[in-house]
């Protein structure tokens, strides 16, 4: 079925195209009782194709569940423990329950989450997977309240609550130029690109900048998630020889993976983080960490959802300025 130009989709093209009933439409948009599979499949797939977008109220006839589902790509970084203890504290005194779904397989596996708390009815999801496509999430954002975590796009169909990683990186840099490093490494996952909206493919790209604007040769080592990973690689490339005096690793759990590998050797190089997990101010520990506000961003994520939910539809993007907070993990080099 096609449209004329400019005209949105209407329940009567939804009904003409799935070759149902309005009053059938309706009913699955309001999940009632009795919708088979097969016409909710009928439906979905017409509401696909002509991109329809129900409004608030047709949403509404459904009733609220008060859940609010959220989606985590990795349990084990801490910075999205902080998160998560702000979303609570926003929910403090509402009748809404979280529903928390991991991504199975980190950020790029996040859709197969977000879909089976949609499927589950939530009222609206927060998602933090920086890559998954944006058309999939504007389908979801069609039917379910959205807001992404870590996330540069733009989209009238979901809220972005992100930090400044432009911001954040250049103050790593600046920090390690002050201390008289010009050998600096980076320390990212592999599948980070600095061609994608990611918060490690916007801090991917600030570093070549960075080192490119002062005539400085870039190092970019790869890992995979965690800190055993992180540690493996950067004790594999001093190994091998890699002439470096310092590490900006992409998030703090990486950096404790590399502030191993350093002890285990002479001990020199210095090591930069992001994101100040709770762990990093740790004396043991002093990692030089780009601190993010991870509770209030939390917070700020109910705040736009809730707003969703209750019928707001202009699209917010929401920014945090992270600060440097200087700790013992780096010094000038030998």
């Amino acid at each position: 079925m096609t449209l004329s130009p400019g005209r949105s989709a209407t329940i009567e093209d939804v009904a003409a195209a799935a070759g149902v009933s309005r009053a059938a439409v309706s009913k699955v948009l309001r999940n009632a009782y009795g919708v088979s599979d097969a016409m909710r499949e009928r439906v979905t797939a017409a509401m696909t194709e002509l991109q329809y977008r129900p409004r608030v109220a047709a949403r509404a006839m459904r009733g609220r569940t008060y859940t609010i589902g959220i989606e985590i790509p990795d349990f084990g970084n801490q910075f999205f423990t902080r998160m998560l203890a702000g979303a609570m504290k926003a929910l403090a005194g509402t009748p809404y329950q979280v529903v928390i779904a991991p991504a199975e397989a980190g950020s790029r596996e996040g859709l197969r989450a977000i879909e089976a708390l949609v499927d589950r009815q939530v009222d609206g999801v927060i998602a933090v997977s920086p890559r998954v496509d944006q058309k999939a999430l504007e389908r979801i954002a069609a039917f379910t309240p959205v807001v992404m975590f870590g996330r540069y796009d733009t989209s009238d169909d979901y809220d972005t609550v992100a930090g400044d990683d432009v911001h954040g990186t250049a103050a790593a840099m600046e920090h390690l130029f002050g201390l008289g490093h010009t050998r600096i490494a980076h320390l990212t996952l592999r599948e980070s690109d600095d061609t994608d909206t990611s918060p490690h493919g916007a801090r991917l790209r600030e570093y070549r900048r960075i080192m490119a604007a002062a005539g400085l040769d870039e190092v970019v080592l790869r890992t995979d998630e965690g800190q055993d990973a992180a540690y493996h690689a950067v004790a594999t490339a001093l190994s091998d020889g890699v002439d470096v005096t310092a590490v900006f690793a992409a998030h703090d759990e990486l950096a404790i993976g590399a502030l191993r590998a350093v002890a285990e050797t002479d001990g020199a190089l210095s090591i930069v983080g992001y994101d100040d997990v709770p762990i990093a101010a740790h004396p043991a520990l002093g990692l030089t960490t780009v601190h993010q506000p991870g509770g209030e961003m939390g917070v700020r994520a109910i705040e736009l959802l809730l707003e969703r939910v209750a019928g707001r539809t202009d699209p917010v993007r929401e920014v945090f300025t992270p600060e440097l907070r200087v700790r013992t993990s780096t010094r000038p080099p030998r």
